[in-house]
Order: structure tokens, then sequence, then C-alpha cells
């Protein structure tokens, strides 16, 4: 499929990471396998690329609304390497299917508490922008958690580090989207300096145009986020991943019970 009928789709790549924190590495692999015809391996270090710098884009503009936690965002990244890299290497003991299945199951299941989550009504007494605090060990525990099971899955983080901040450490939504972005960056970052080694097979005219667009796309999706309501955005998050986890499912259970 042409190039330009496809580089639109890395806009909506980053109004994801812009708007909701999560799902535009999920999204941009399957866009670069199946409608550019890369191989896995160029497309998921050409993602890195992409998912990074527009993460960087939307880091600066939640940056202006107070919203990121660069200390915790630094700190959670960190002990996320630390998870990842143990978790990358647990992955291997399993087959693909097995592991992409299980790992959509655990989407549903996160899905579903985000989406209950976002059915309560926002109390007013509720702080709108400080996380409730819950401990180091707490969010050291979660933070390598999370990072074990991005590395164990071998995908993005984004998507996991949202509802863990959420969740886990009581950010709220704008705050957790916000932050979690730094945590991208770090996780991106790791990963390419970590594939430096072998070489790096990318395609820089198409991943530099996907860049360009996905970056402006997590601009205009981090200011799409700060104009809606936080409980919205969990329901759309809890919605996103529910449509992820259907196509997983249903690209790989019928090779678990072929």
């Amino acid at each position: 499929m042409s190039l330009l009928w496809v580089a639109p789709l890395a806009v909506v790549v980053g109004l994801s990471l812009g708007a909701l924190g999560g799902g535009g590495a999920i999204l941009m692999v399957p866009i670069l396998v199946y409608l550019l015809q890369q191989p896995p391996s160029a497309a998921t270090t050409g993602s890195l690329v992409i998912v990074g710098l527009s993460s960087l884009a939307g880091i600066v503009s939640h940056w202006k609304s107070g919203n990121v936690r660069l200390k915790d965002g630094l700190i959670f990244g960190a002990a996320g390497v630390v998870g990842s890299l143990v978790g990358s290497r647990l992955s291997v003991l399993a087959r693909p299917d097995v592991l992409m299945t299980a790992f959509a199951l655990l989407m549903l299941v996160v899905a579903f508490v985000m989406f209950r989550k976002s059915r309560r009504k926002p109390s007013l007494d509720a702080p709108s922008e400080e996380p409730r605090r819950r401990g180091i060990v707490t969010f050291l525990l979660t933070a390598t958690g999370v990072g074990l099971l991005t590395g164990f899955f071998g995908v993005g983080g984004g998507f996991a580090v949202v509802p863990a901040l959420v969740l886990a450490l009581g950010f709220t939504m704008p705050a957790a989207v916000a932050t979690s972005l730094v945590v991208i960056v770090i996780n991106s970052a790791t990963a390419l300096v970590g594939r430096a080694a072998t070489g790096l097979e990318i395609d820089w005219v198409i991943i530099g145009v996907f860049s360009v667009l996905a970056a402006f796309g997590s601009v205009i999706g981090s200011r799409i986020g700060q104009r809606v309501p936080p409980h919205r955005l969990s329901l759309a998050f809890s919605i996103l991943m529910v449509v992820i986890a259907a196509y997983m499912l249903v690209m790989n259970v019928p090779q678990l019970v072929g």
C-alpha cells in the first residue's frame, strides 16, 4: 500500500499517545508490517523511534499544563527497565501464540477495571491534580511489575503504565497520561540502545515521515486530553484496550485450537 495513504495513520498513533498515553506502539507495528510490508524486526525497531519521538513531543505539551510528574516518571522508567530485562529473558520460554493470547486476556481484565472506574461519579472533594501517595515500596514494585509484563510480552508500555499509575498509585488520569509518556521515552531509548549493538534495521524515509506526523498528532492529542474529563479518558482508554485485545485474540486463538 502507498505511503501516501498509510502515513495519516501515524497521526492517529500520535493522537493515541498524546490523549491516552498508550496504544501507539501496538498500533504502529501492525501498520508497518501489514500495510507497508516491513519485516517484523524492522517494524518493531522503527516503531521505537516513532513512538519515542512522538511521546517526547507530547511531554512538552503536557508539561505546560503541569500534569507531568517528571520525578515519578524517571523513577518508574528506571525501575521498569530492570523488570523489562528480566521479562525479556523469561519470554523466550513461552510460545508466541500462548504469550499473546495471555496478554490479550490481561488487557481485557485491566480494561474492565478501568471501565468500572470510569462509571463512578467523580468526587468533588477529591484532589484533581496531586496523586495519592501509597509508599515508595508500592511505587517500585508496581513499576517493576509493569516492566516485567512489558518485557515479557515484548510490546510497548504505555497501555500498562497508565492503568498502573491510576489504579495502583492513585494518579489522576491526566497526570497518569502525561507521566506515562516519560516512561515510554525511557523504554524506547533503552530498547534502541540494546538493538544498536546488533545493528538498526530502519527505513529512515518511512520512519522519518511517520515520526513527524505522529509527533504532530501527539501534540494535538495532549491538548484534547486536557479538555476531556478524566472519567471519559478512562472510558476511552478501556475501549481502546478492548479493541486491541479483540484483534490479538482473533489473530492468536485459532493457532491455539488448531
